[in-house]
């Protein structure tokens, strides 16, 4: 049975076919990079089937308080060969940018092409690692926790304000606070023996507020990484899109447990992970990295986190899961079905429209193909279609499908599920 969803607001697609640049379409922008081109990037993503991109716009950092340069912003990567065989940290660096024009020009494109664009923010999470310098870091982590989500909607009115006399608001989907608040550094708020969820429920209401009031016509919401699916009344009441991750890790967690990734010296690394490493890897004592301790803090990636991923030998870490996957596909569809069914139905009775913004496995290493693999791809199909039978406005065929992964390569993967969502 097929749940149908509210009316896609106006002048918006009726379905959104999302891909996920994150922080990406501005940290690889060197020639031979996925976004050395935007227009072309667009374009790729149109032959897709995609109408929408969902980015970090780097809020704080282009209309923020503060008295950083933003029309020269040289980027750079994690330092030597760190985070080369990482997702997300294989940047060449080297890029100076110009950020306000930078944006311009994704939205020129995204124009230019039909598609979308989901204004977000990673600022309390990964992007300020890859400025040269510590400044956008030291700016976001200045600010007291108590007035950060302000501080964003207040940047992101102004960014709005931005493409108004630019004539491009018409492009924004709609605007997230935050990517993943419960994962970010925005859960630093006082608790009080709350969850983050209710903790920082009255910041992101207050925040949405004040959003609402400069913009009304301009869709915002709250994003969750986790998102607390037996207790959605902690999700704040003035939210205008349910958007929610679904990442279900099962086999991947059985993995990581086993392996123990994210441990840290001296449990770090364990047998076990030895045994999934390179043949090239150097002893982990004997690994130096060049990583800056202040971007070391910024990317929330532990040292021996990039020793895993860069060094471990994506045949042995594929082979593992494909041999336990059968312990945890019950398990992993059940949890997509159910967490999909909750947030449809959640946002049926408030009359809201429902996106998944991520998904569906969890954070594997760059060269890894376990995710865009055969049972990568059963669970990617398996999520769209539900996503089609309980009337999501919108959804993703998953995380790894956007030009800086190597999964943006299946492209007929991609334009089947996009056209199967997007023309029901």
């Amino acid at each position: 049975m097929t749940i149908p969803s509210p009316h896609a607001p106006t002048g918006l697609p009726d379905r959104l076919a999302i891909t996920l640049w994150d922080f990406s379409w501005y940290t690889q922008t060197m020639p031979g990079e996925p976004f050395h081109d935007l227009d072309d990037a667009f374009a790729q993503a149109r032959d897709r089937g995609y109408n929408t991109v969902r980015v970090c716009a780097a809020p704080l950092l282009l209309f923020g308080d503060h008295s950083i340069d933003t029309k020269r912003l040289h980027l750079v990567n994690m330092g030597g060969d760190t985070g080369q065989r990482t997702r997300w940290y294989d940047a060449a660096g080297g890029a100076m940018l110009d950020g306000r024009e930078h944006l311009l020009a994704l939205f020129r494109a995204a124009r230019a092409h039909d598609m979308f664009v989901i204004v977000s923010s990673w600022e309390y999470q990964q992007s300020p690692a890859f400025l040269a310098d510590s400044a956008w870091h030291d700016m976001v982590r200045s600010i007291d926790p108590i007035h950060r989500h302000s501080a964003l909607a207040r940047a992101e009115a102004a960014l709005v304000n931005f493409l108004e006399a630019a004539d491009l608001a018409d492009r924004i989907a709609y605007v997230e606070i935050h990517n993943e608040v419960d994962l970010s550094r925005l859960d630093q708020v006082p608790s009080e023996g709350l969850d983050t969820f209710w903790a920082q429920k009255p910041y992101l209401e207050a925040a949405l507020d004040l959003l609402q009031r400069a913009h009304p016509d301009v869709l915002s919401t709250v994003c969750y990484g986790i998102p607390p699916y037996l207790d959605l009344d902690s999700v704040p009441r003035n939210a205008q899109v349910v958007h929610m991750h679904v990442y279900v890790y099962g086999v991947l967690s059985a993995l990581e447990d086993w392996a123990q990734v994210r441990a840290a010296p001296p449990a770090f690394p364990t047998e076990e992970l030895t045994s999934l490493l390179r043949d090239d890897a150097p002893p982990f004592g004997d690994w130096t990295t060049a990583i800056e301790p202040w971007r070391l803090e910024a990317t929330g990636i532990s040292t021996s986190m990039f020793y895993a991923y860069d060094w471990v030998d994506p045949t042995k870490w594929d082979a593992w899961l494909y041999r336990h996957f059968g312990q945890h596909d019950v398990a992993m569809t059940d949890a997509i079905d159910t967490r999909l069914l909750a947030y449809a139905t959640w946002a049926k009775h408030r009359g809201l429209p429902v996106v998944i913004g991520e998904g569906w496995v969890g954070y594997t290493p760059l060269e890894a193909e376990f995710e865009d693999g055969p049972i990568g791809q059963y669970l990617a199909s398996h999520a769209v279609r539900r996503c089609i039978e309980l009337g999501y406005w919108g959804t993703l065929v998953g995380s790894n499908s956007a030009p800086q992964h190597p999964g943006w390569g299946n492209v007929a993967l991609q334009r089947r599920l996009n056209e199967a969502f997007t023309e029901r």
